[in-house]
């Protein structure tokens, strides 16, 4: 592990959030040494809870660097919770506007500031009937394109047990999470290409194959094949009406 220099707020959110990840989670972390030790790094794992980033972040921030989180930016207009997700260097991002701009340049610059930024792919829990990954957004390939950091997959799972997607119901237990980062994505031969829908959807699933393999080895049964979220079902649907 690499020893971080935090600043004042990112330690008060670690006194805040470690102690309680600490009680609520019993933890199987493996392939920490597979997450670079500096140097910008796009961080892509499954999404299985609202809990699961909690996970996610306390196995990064245990394994030498600060995530950054990449958010919907209607959470940083939430009072108290929104400061201090500026001041811990987190990153919002307006969907769907040219706002969405901005929040591209300022991954780009948290990259080229050495950062380690942690996306979704899915863009929200996964609605998979078992909770393997869907299909996934194309943001971090864009990303990935545009400026050549490296994509490494993290798998977790067990958060479910905290707060399942499927009941939208919390459970106040310890639970059992596992934890586990995989090489690199091989995304080299799309390098230097026009970033046409095609290319980015072709990456995208490039991503997610990787992230659904490296969760079935910490999951009993084979992965089956990437979930098309319902709204993408429904358009397949009709296009072929």
């Amino acid at each position: 592990m690499t020893q971080q220099r935090l600043g004042f707020w990112q330690r008060f959110a670690v006194m805040l959030v470690v102690p309680v990840m600490t009680v609520l989670t019993r933890r199987a972390w493996r392939g920490m040494e597979k997450i670079p030790s500096s140097g910008g790094v796009i961080l892509v794992p499954n999404h299985v809870s609202h809990f699961d980033p909690l996970v996610v972040a306390h196995y990064i921030y245990k394994a030498g660097r600060w995530p950054r989180f990449l958010g919907k930016a209607s959470i940083w207009r939430v009072p108290l919770i929104g400061p201090l997700l500026v001041k811990t260097k987190q990153v919002p991002v307006e969907r769907g506007s040219v706002e969405a701009v901005k929040s591209l340049e300022s991954l780009v610059q948290a990259l080229d500031d050495g950062g380690a930024v942690v996306i979704y792919p899915e863009g929200t829990t996964t609605r998979h009937p078992d909770l393997w990954p869907m299909r996934g957004k194309t943001g971090a390939a864009r990303l990935a394109l545009l400026t050549g950091a490296p994509v490494v997959p993290i798998a977790n799972w067990g958060a479910q047990a905290v707060f399942d997607p499927r009941t939208n119901k919390l459970k106040a237990r310890r639970a059992a999470v596992t934890v586990t980062t995989g090489d690199p994505i091989d995304l080299s031969r799309w390098a230097g290409v026009e970033p046409t829908r095609e290319v980015l959807e072709e990456m995208t699933d490039e991503i997610m194959i990787g992230i659904r393999d490296l969760l079935g080895t910490i999951r009993d049964g084979e992965p089956p094949a990437l979930y098309d979220r319902p709204a993408r079902r429904a358009k397949n649907s009709e296009d072929a009406s």
